[in-house]
């Protein structure tokens, strides 16, 4: 599958190159920019260590030919000259610096740059403020961070200084990474979105550059707003009998980085989000300005999450059956409500393929019921399939009972032992979101 990446790649560094050659500048550097998304998804998937070592190369010299347009670009000329061939697509401009390490060390930055350059969230998620059930106090200060700051600068004079760093915690599948989406969304600023894996490298001395690269980059696109998912795989405590040095130098990194000596990082805002907060470091928690708790969903909330995660899906479902559902799942994360609601999103469908009756309705649809509904005719899918009726099958609504039937094999996933554990770290270092 991933062949077609590097094909669909390659297709336009070619259509790059002929705009690149024809001086048509401003049609070349989108080409490069799709090409290089392209090499990026077939480097996440190619398991070949030489053939990823030439594709990474390939892609540094369309990058840096793509900056080099761009810079042009912005300061309305050309692009540094057209490209000298199909193959590496790259004409640059005199540098002023010389030859050797220089140029070994910016080809290098660029490298780590480019792995990145895909942790930025170009589109929003469409998840809004509304979306998020519950968490009120959460929400607002992450507004007073994100929000505020951009649109109303003048708030934020003499001592008042915006919120800088963020960690939510809390059991898995509350919607802390949800919450993130819904600050991605809601905020004019640029999101760059990290997990361990992006961070940790297998080469020496590489993870602590990718932690520097990311907030220089992020400092250079301010305002701005990290979030590292799982920081825990990154930041566990010091001294520990199984810690590397690797791990030790990504967290004296990240501790020189969140301290921002030597840098404005105002416009920079750290968003962090774990399920095991007691296993962080001492150092690194301290660096985090609010540390917010976000529990299990109450009632509300819970009934909240089922009306979006059924959305606009035909269903009989009336106010009451949603409190009732509510108050049925007591003790449920926001993740085990999702997976509910798309358990029930299929019952329908299922429904239908075991159906033996469907009624002809006014406007043609063959819809599945029972056998002694008014006008019901004993006939089955693969029968109106065959007759050429396959696109006026439609799916029942969705009705209480098959909530009810879904609910009944449904348990929760956090153990009150979990939720002990937050609840005693939120005493001792958080606050209630």
């Amino acid at each position: 599958m991933y062949s077609n990446f590097k094909e669909q790649a390659l297709l336009y560094v070619k259509q790059a190159v002929e705009e690149d050659n024809k001086g048509n500048y401003a049609k070349a550097f989108p080409l490069y920019m799709n090409a290089l998304e392209y090499f990026k998804t077939h480097l996440k998937y190619e398991k070949n260590p030489k053939v990823k070592e030439a594709i990474t190369q390939k892609f540094v010299e369309y990058l840096r030919r793509a900056e080099e347009i761009r810079a042009a670009l912005d300061e309305g000329g050309g692009g540094g000259g057209p490209a000298s061939n199909g193959d590496a697509a790259v004409a640059a401009k005199p540098k002023t610096k010389s030859k050797g390490d220089g140029d070994k060390d910016d080809s290098e930055q660029a490298k780590l740059r480019s792995g990145l350059d895909s942790a930025i969230v170009r589109e929003k998620p469409n998840v809004k403020w509304n979306d998020v059930a519950g968490l009120e106090s959460a929400k607002q200060a992450l507004q007073e961070a994100v929000i505020l700051p951009v649109k109303f600068p003048q708030f934020f004079t003499g001592k008042r200084r915006p919120w800088r760093a963020f960690l939510l915690y809390g059991p898995p599948g509350t919607g802390k990474s949800y919450l993130a989406k819904a600050v991605a969304t809601e905020a004019d600023s640029t999101f760059f979105s990290v997990s361990s894996s992006d961070l940790v490298s297998k080469w020496m001395g590489e993870s602590e550059k990718l932690v520097s690269n990311l907030f220089q980059m992020a400092r250079e696109s301010a305002p701005s707003i990290i979030f590292i998912d799982e920081i825990d795989s990154l930041s566990g405590q010091r001294g520990e009998g199984n810690e590397s040095e690797a791990s030790r130098r990504i967290k004296t990194e990240i501790l020189v980085q969140m301290q921002g000596v030597g840098h404005n990082d105002d416009k920079v805002l750290i968003l962090a989000a774990t399920n095991t907060p007691y296993s962080l470091d001492q150092a690194i928690r301290r660096r985090f300005d609010k540390r917010i708790y976000i529990p299990l969903p109450d009632v509300k909330a819970r009934q909240h999450m089922f009306k979006v995660h059924l959305g606009d899906t035909p269903h009989n479902l009336t106010e009451g059956d949603y409190q009732q559902l509510a108050q049925k799942t007591e003790g449920f994360s926001g993740s085990d409500i999702a997976v509910s609601v798309n358990e029930v999103l299929f019952e329908p469908i299922r429904k239908t393929q075991d159906a033996e009756f469907f009624i002809n309705t006014p406007d043609g649809n063959w819809v599945p019921c029972g056998p002694r509904q008014p006008g019901a005719v004993q006939t089955n899918m693969q029968e109106l399939e065959a007759r050429g009726l396959a696109s006026k099958i439609i799916p029942p609504p969705i009705n209480r009972r098959d909530f009810d039937k879904v609910l009944a094999k449904q348990k929760p996933t956090v153990s009150k032992s979990d939720l002990e554990v937050h609840e005693r770290f939120t005493k001792e270092f958080g606050e209630e979101g």
